[in-house]
């Protein structure tokens, strides 16, 4: 995982073209003082191994007759002395860039300049798409790539998540955008009244969220910064007519793969079942299909198995991972003891070389009360069944609400744009579990010392995460998909499915992302590889979910089937439980902030907005 940002100043930016993209105007926000020091801080945390930066100047250059037009020049910052501030026909582009290195066996830093003097600041990972051999680190191949091809069409390639920021000197474009999910963060704030500049970042920076008096009367600095929209844009510098300013044009690019375009899509053929369908389907019971083996839903299960199989192995042991001199557990899973973590424990046990532990993350803030926690204690024991060569280390980290008053705020600050409580329980669970900092059990062969009293501290060197995300999107695992189904059967769940992939960028991705990698580590989402989500789309939704039947049975029903597939026959039959209630956190919170759960559930807090504490 990685920081990308860039500080575009002195420049007017037309946004014309975008209006079809853009947010609804916020009321005026209270001027934020948003420095470049202040976004390299809160990069750093994201990328600890290296933090890098580099500016470049646009000057026009005046002509020499009136027939002439005035053109843009590129000055390095460095190579002249002055400033910003000495003229108004000077514009700055300051890009930054922090590295948690996972690829390649050299050391690098970003941002990345090649001898044409293109610039590239990348948040991602290349799993495909662009060749590269296990050995490389992807970023300084994706600039070759950059440099030889149109940008759209090499991005288009990319198979992997992706946030970049890219200057291509050659036409004086700045390129910047995140893949189609928006399986990265990026940030950006478009130029108002009250602050002019250009930004994108990875994560807001705490300074960017207004605090105080501003925010107890409702105007919320949390929209200075904004979700960018997936997908790929432009902004084309150059000169105005009387050649007194800079001005770019921002463009947005369609996508050239046509592939991502059916991805985006998101358009199954197979909706709603005929009656011959559900005839050769297992939506007529489960003890039909148990005596045929060789049904059709089985066989789609295989199919799932495998393209997930491939997905974990290529977030996990395709390329060679970067670790310095140190040798530590290389993948930690985001465990609750539930289905989505348990197929991914199972599998990541298939990919990683044996000779590695795996820690499975457990959070919890009712100690070992807490659902997840006594799902996950039932979970590592039926990996060990399947999977008893490995060492499974169970982290439980163990948190009270009510002393994390520092957490708390930082954690508003990473999930900024987002601001209900919702996301802040969300956003606090993921922080925490990808934190790592917990107890594991001590193996004693004194079976009579009580569990609590084996236990020891432990903190996780993983750098790498594998997150459940886009599992219940794609396999109707909401409980608000089976309210759609019951009103309006199957067309209504596909079209609520469908409205949950094309806004999980918005509502899930960005926030997950921020929180997660502030830790300096990397999620990384197995459910959200290109050939899972096109593998699920094309089985039809009768074989995806069967929602006639109950909770723990019909949901996510192909996922169930893939687990017993992996002997993960207990966990097959455990319904879904959302992060924020199976560690508690949700109950804590009404309890803090509305005094119980049936005060907060009548002032329904999962869409209440909080107010940014004062410093």
């Amino acid at each position: 995982m990685c920081g990308i940002a860039i500080v575009v100043c002195g420049v007017r930016i037309e946004l014309s073209t975008l209006a079809s993209f853009l947010s609804a105007p916020e009321p005026p926000f209270e001027r934020l003082q948003v420095s470049i020091e202040d976004v390299k801080a809160v990069l750093s945390q994201r990328g600890p191994d290296s933090v890098g930066e580099k500016t470049i100047h646009l000057r026009p250059d005046v002509p020499n007759c009136a027939q002439e037009s005035a053109t843009l020049s590129v000055v390095e910052a460095g190579e002249e002395t002055y400033k910003l501030e000495e003229t108004t026909l000077l514009g700055e582009l300051h890009f930054i860039g922090s590295t948690l290195q996972l690829r390649g066996t050299s050391p690098i830093r970003q941002p990345l300049v090649d001898s044409s003097g293109n610039i590239l600041a990348y948040n991602g990972e290349v799993f495909g798409g662009i060749e590269l051999n296990s050995y490389d680190n992807d970023t300084e191949v994706l600039l070759k790539s950059l440099e030889k091809a149109k940008v759209p069409n090499v991005l288009s390639m990319i198979k992997g998540p992706w946030a970049i920021i890219y200057w291509q000197e050659s036409s004086r474009t700045l390129w910047f955008g995140k893949d189609a999910f928006g399986r990265r963060s990026l940030l950006v704030h478009w130029p108002t009244v009250e602050d002019p500049r250009f930004l994108l970042s990875s994560v807001s920076p705490a300074a960017s969220v207004a605090h105080g008096s501003d925010a107890e009367n409702g105007n919320s600095g949390h929209r200075f910064w904004e979700e960018l929209p997936c997908g790929v844009y432009s902004i084309s510098f150059g000169v105005s007519e009387s050649g007194l300013c800079i001005h770019g044009e921002v463009t947005k690019h369609e996508s050239r793969n046509p592939i991502w375009k059916e991805l985006i899509e998101w358009e199954r053929k197979s909706v709603a079942p005929t009656p011959e369908d559900l005839s050769t389907s297992s939506l007529s019971g489960i003890q039909e299909e148990e005596e045929n083996a060789v049904s059709t839903s089985s066989g789609l299960a295989q199919t799932v198995l495998v393209v997930l199989k491939e997905s974990v192995r290529r977030r996990t042991s395709l390329h060679n991972i970067f670790q310095g001199e140190k040798e530590v557990v290389p993948v930690a899973v985001l465990f609750s003891g539930g289905l989505d973590s348990m197929i991914l424990a199972a599998l990541l046990d298939q990919c990683l070389d044996p000779k590695y532990e795996v820690d499975l993350l457990n959070v919890s803030f009712d100690g070992p009360n807490a659902p997840d926690r006594i799902s996950a204690k039932a979970g590592i024991k039926e990996l060990q069944k399947i999977a008893p060569l490995r060492r499974w280390k169970l982290v439980e980290v163990d948190a009270d609400l009510s002393k994390l008053t520092f957490e708390t705020k930082r954690v508003m600050s990473l999930i900024n744009p987002a601001d209900t409580y919702m996301d802040l329980n969300i956003g606090t669970a993921l922080w925490l579990a990808a934190r790592g900092d917990g107890w594991i059990q001590n193996e004693s062969d004194n079976q009579a010392v009580e569990e609590d009293n084996r236990r020891v501290k432990y903190k996780s060197d993983a750098r790498i995460l594998l997150v459940g995300a886009g599992a219940d999107e794609q396999c109707a695992g909401y409980g608000r998909h089976r309210t759609k189904y019951r009103n309006g059967s199957w067309v209504a769940l596909d079209q609520e499915m469908k409205l949950d992939m094309q806004r999980i960028w918005k509502r899930n991705l960005g926030r997950d992302d921020r929180c997660i990698a502030d830790n300096g580590k990397e999620g990384r989402f197995p459910f959200l590889d290109e050939d899972v989500i096109k593998t699920l789309l094309d089985i039809p939704l009768w074989e995806i979910a069967d929602l006639e039947q109950p909770s723990g049975k019909g949901d996510k029903k192909i996922l169930r089937q893939v687990a017993k597939l992996l002997g993960l026959h207990e966990v097959a039959k455990m319904p879904k439980r959302a992060i924020q209630f199976g560690s508690r956190i949700a109950r804590e919170s009404n309890r803090k902030n509305f005094g119980s759960n049936r005060a907060a559930n009548q002032a329904s807090a999962g869409s209440v907005r909080f107010h940014a504490p004062s410093h």
